[in-house]
Protein backbone atom coordinates (compact mmCIF):
# COMPACT_ATOMS: atom_id res chain seq x y z
CA UNK A 1 0.00 0.00 0.00
CA UNK A 2 2.62 2.50 0.76
CA UNK A 3 2.88 5.80 -0.48
CA UNK A 4 -1.20 5.22 -2.23
CA UNK A 5 -2.52 5.84 1.08
CA UNK A 6 -1.69 9.68 0.57
CA UNK A 7 -4.63 11.17 -2.04
CA UNK A 8 -3.98 14.07 -4.27
CA UNK A 9 -7.01 16.62 -3.33
CA UNK A 10 -8.65 18.76 -5.66
CA UNK A 11 -10.67 21.47 -4.32
CA UNK A 12 -13.72 19.02 -4.96
CA UNK A 13 -12.22 15.94 -3.25
CA UNK A 14 -10.20 17.51 -0.18
CA UNK A 15 -12.04 17.81 2.99
CA UNK A 16 -13.85 20.64 3.71
CA UNK A 17 -12.26 22.87 5.70
CA UNK A 18 -8.81 22.85 3.30
CA UNK A 19 -10.83 23.66 0.38
CA UNK A 20 -10.73 27.78 0.97
CA UNK A 21 -7.33 26.99 1.78
CA UNK A 22 -6.44 25.63 -1.42
CA UNK A 23 -8.78 27.67 -2.84
CA UNK A 24 -6.47 30.62 -2.03
CA UNK A 25 -2.99 29.12 -3.05
CA UNK A 26 -4.55 28.71 -6.40
CA UNK A 27 -5.94 32.46 -6.50
CA UNK A 28 -2.22 33.36 -5.59
CA UNK A 29 -0.32 31.07 -7.46
CA UNK A 30 -2.47 30.49 -10.68
CA UNK A 31 -2.88 26.77 -10.19
CA UNK A 32 -2.64 24.04 -7.62
CA UNK A 33 0.91 22.26 -6.47
CA UNK A 34 0.62 18.76 -6.22
CA UNK A 35 2.06 18.54 -2.17
CA UNK A 36 -0.74 21.44 -1.76
CA UNK A 37 -3.30 18.68 -2.65
CA UNK A 38 -1.46 16.10 -1.01
CA UNK A 39 -1.44 17.96 2.57
CA UNK A 40 -4.94 19.16 2.19
CA UNK A 41 -5.09 15.63 3.78
CA UNK A 42 -4.19 17.26 6.80
CA UNK A 43 -6.32 20.99 6.59
CA UNK A 44 -4.35 21.85 10.01
CA UNK A 45 -0.93 20.54 8.30
CA UNK A 46 -1.45 22.58 5.32
CA UNK A 47 -3.39 25.88 6.92
CA UNK A 48 -0.22 25.64 9.87
CA UNK A 49 2.36 25.56 7.00
CA UNK A 50 1.10 28.28 4.60
CA UNK A 51 0.77 30.19 7.96
CA UNK A 52 4.46 29.73 9.58
CA UNK A 53 5.57 30.25 5.64
CA UNK A 54 3.40 33.91 5.61
CA UNK A 55 5.27 34.99 8.82
CA UNK A 56 8.64 33.63 7.86
CA UNK A 57 8.39 35.71 4.63
CA UNK A 58 7.64 39.05 7.32
CA UNK A 59 10.80 38.32 9.19
CA UNK A 60 13.60 40.61 8.77
CA UNK A 61 15.55 38.42 6.55
CA UNK A 62 15.40 39.72 2.95
CA UNK A 63 14.28 37.49 0.21
CA UNK A 64 17.88 35.89 -0.73
CA UNK A 65 18.40 35.00 3.28
CA UNK A 66 15.23 33.24 3.47
CA UNK A 67 15.84 31.54 0.20
CA UNK A 68 19.54 30.18 1.91
CA UNK A 69 17.89 29.25 4.97
CA UNK A 70 14.95 27.32 2.66
CA UNK A 71 18.01 25.78 1.12
CA UNK A 72 19.56 24.49 4.05
CA UNK A 73 16.46 22.73 4.94
CA UNK A 74 15.94 21.46 2.04
CA UNK A 75 18.73 20.02 0.93
CA UNK A 76 19.65 18.38 4.45
CA UNK A 77 16.29 16.95 4.28
CA UNK A 78 16.59 15.55 0.71
CA UNK A 79 13.48 17.27 -0.43
CA UNK A 80 13.64 17.41 -4.12
CA UNK A 81 10.33 19.39 -4.36
CA UNK A 82 10.92 22.20 -2.32
CA UNK A 83 14.97 21.91 -3.95
CA UNK A 84 13.25 22.50 -7.11
CA UNK A 85 10.74 25.26 -5.82
CA UNK A 86 12.95 27.53 -4.53
CA UNK A 87 15.24 26.92 -7.42
CA UNK A 88 12.56 28.83 -9.57
CA UNK A 89 11.72 31.46 -7.32
CA UNK A 90 15.68 32.41 -6.92
CA UNK A 91 15.93 32.38 -11.11
CA UNK A 92 12.25 34.88 -10.74
CA UNK A 93 14.53 37.08 -8.31
CA UNK A 94 17.63 36.78 -10.91
CA UNK A 95 19.82 35.21 -8.17
CA UNK A 96 23.14 34.75 -9.16
CA UNK A 97 23.18 31.30 -10.62
CA UNK A 98 26.85 30.89 -9.12
CA UNK A 99 24.65 31.28 -6.04
CA UNK A 100 22.24 28.59 -6.96
CA UNK A 101 24.16 26.26 -7.81
CA UNK A 102 26.32 26.19 -4.65
CA UNK A 103 22.84 26.28 -2.49
CA UNK A 104 21.81 23.48 -4.92
CA UNK A 105 24.91 21.74 -4.22
CA UNK A 106 25.37 22.22 -0.85
CA UNK A 107 28.39 23.51 -1.41
CA UNK A 108 30.17 27.11 0.14
CA UNK A 109 28.57 30.21 -1.17
CA UNK A 110 30.19 32.64 -2.99
CA UNK A 111 29.10 35.32 -0.49
CA UNK A 112 30.81 35.25 2.84
CA UNK A 113 27.85 36.61 4.92
CA UNK A 114 25.30 34.78 3.27
CA UNK A 115 28.17 31.76 3.33
CA UNK A 116 27.41 31.96 7.38
CA UNK A 117 24.13 31.68 7.19
CA UNK A 118 24.19 28.92 5.18
CA UNK A 119 26.43 27.22 8.04
CA UNK A 120 24.40 28.39 11.12
CA UNK A 121 21.21 27.10 9.45
CA UNK A 122 22.85 23.73 9.57
CA UNK A 123 24.20 23.90 12.84
CA UNK A 124 20.49 24.92 13.81
CA UNK A 125 19.43 21.91 12.17
CA UNK A 126 22.45 19.49 13.14
CA UNK A 127 22.34 20.00 16.70
CA UNK A 128 18.42 21.01 16.97
CA UNK A 129 18.75 24.33 18.15
CA UNK A 130 21.59 23.95 20.50
CA UNK A 131 23.73 25.76 18.09
CA UNK A 132 27.41 25.78 19.97
CA UNK A 133 28.78 28.98 21.32
CA UNK A 134 31.59 29.36 18.30
CA UNK A 135 29.29 28.94 15.74
CA UNK A 136 26.62 31.30 16.75
CA UNK A 137 29.81 33.41 17.55
CA UNK A 138 30.82 33.25 13.58
CA UNK A 139 27.25 34.29 12.30
CA UNK A 140 26.94 37.04 14.37
CA UNK A 141 30.54 38.20 13.17
CA UNK A 142 29.12 37.85 9.81
CA UNK A 143 26.97 41.09 10.52
CA UNK A 144 23.83 38.88 11.14
CA UNK A 145 21.67 39.80 14.82
CA UNK A 146 20.18 37.63 17.15
CA UNK A 147 17.38 38.15 15.86
CA UNK A 148 18.24 36.51 12.59
CA UNK A 149 19.02 33.65 14.55
CA UNK A 150 16.18 33.67 15.98
CA UNK A 151 14.33 34.09 12.44
CA UNK A 152 16.59 31.26 11.22
CA UNK A 153 15.14 28.95 13.67
CA UNK A 154 11.47 30.18 12.42
CA UNK A 155 12.66 29.29 8.69
CA UNK A 156 13.92 25.69 9.77
CA UNK A 157 10.81 24.83 11.34
CA UNK A 158 8.92 26.29 8.47
CA UNK A 159 10.48 24.10 5.83
CA UNK A 160 10.61 21.36 8.22
CA UNK A 161 7.12 20.34 8.09
CA UNK A 162 7.49 21.01 4.62
CA UNK A 163 10.12 18.97 3.54
CA UNK A 164 8.68 15.90 5.52
CA UNK A 165 5.17 16.30 4.63
CA UNK A 166 6.82 16.22 1.20
CA UNK A 167 8.66 13.02 1.51
CA UNK A 168 6.08 11.20 3.28
CA UNK A 169 3.42 11.88 0.65
CA UNK A 170 6.12 11.32 -2.02
CA UNK A 171 4.79 14.63 -3.44
CA UNK A 172 5.80 14.60 -7.62
CA UNK A 173 6.86 17.95 -9.49
CA UNK A 174 5.27 20.02 -11.18
CA UNK A 175 5.03 19.95 -14.29
CA UNK A 176 6.72 23.72 -14.67
CA UNK A 177 9.17 22.50 -12.05
CA UNK A 178 10.86 20.16 -14.26
CA UNK A 179 13.94 21.94 -15.70
CA UNK A 180 14.75 22.97 -11.92
CA UNK A 181 14.45 19.34 -11.06
CA UNK A 182 17.04 17.90 -7.89
CA UNK A 183 18.31 14.80 -6.75
CA UNK A 184 20.93 14.23 -3.53
CA UNK A 185 24.26 13.96 -4.18
CA UNK A 186 25.31 10.20 -3.85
Amino acid sequence: MSRRVFTAHTPDTAPVAARATMAGVHRNLGHLPAAVGLMAESPELLKGFLTANAIFESTDLDPVAREVVVFAVATRNECHLCVAMHTAALARQGADPKLIDALRAGTELPDARLEALRRFSLAVLDHRGAVPDPELDAFLAAGWQPRHALDVVLGVGTYTISTFANRLTDAPLDAPLTAYAWQPAA
